[in-house]
């Protein structure tokens, strides 16, 4: 009787210590899931702000050489982060992102029509790129106060290119008040 039992208690031990192991994989999992979530969000705020900055290069007339060196500037440096967001999703095993966001697509629909009606004068291009810009921040936001904890090294990447954007988006509001003091 004495092994039936001990029997008993190691095939509970084990069975308990099975469903423990599937719990900790499925709560990895989960956190896995949403820190690439999180990081694809991110790659796609990056993707927006490239196809933001290549149409407003196309908008820029010829007297704007400044600013299609700075937003061609912009544009590599979030071809930059994108890449670097895309290996750390797939170093997670993730499936990395290759679009842009909705809210992007619908924003750069509207400055269309926008465009098409008020022009294509500096100023307003200043100002799309600072409400691009805005949209980064808010996204880079959202990342760093996600509900779950991210690796030091994978915040502090994530810091970095906010801080970097940071100053992308200073340097676009100051061009843009610039033009409002002209």
């Amino acid at each position: 009787m004495n092994g039936s039992i001990l029997t008993s208690a190691c095939s509970l031990i084990i069975k308990s210590a099975s469903h423990r192991y599937d719990f900790l994989t499925l709560l990895k999992k989960r956190i896995m899931e949403k820190i690439t979530s999180i990081l694809n969000d991110l790659i796609r705020i990056n993707n927006d702000r490239i196809v933001g900055y290549e149409r407003a290069i196309e908008e820029l007339k010829d007297g704007d050489a400044d600013l299609k060196v700075l937003f061609q500037r912009y544009t590599n440096e979030s071809r930059q982060y994108s890449q670097e967001l895309t290996t750390e999703v797939s170093r997670l095993g993730g499936d990395p992102a290759d679009g842009t966001t909705n809210s992007g697509k619908i924003y750069r629909v509207w400055m269309d029509l926008k465009t098409a009606i008020t022009g294509k004068d500096r100023k307003a291009i200043l100002e799309n790129c600072e409400f691009g810009e805005d949209a980064a921040q808010k996204a880079y936001d959202l990342a760093l106060n996600a509900d779950v904890e991210l690796e030091p090294s994978l915040r502090d990447l994530i810091v970095s290119q906010k801080a970097t954007l940071r100053t992308g988006h200073d340097e676009v509001k100051r061009l843009r008040d610039l033009q409002s003091a002209d």
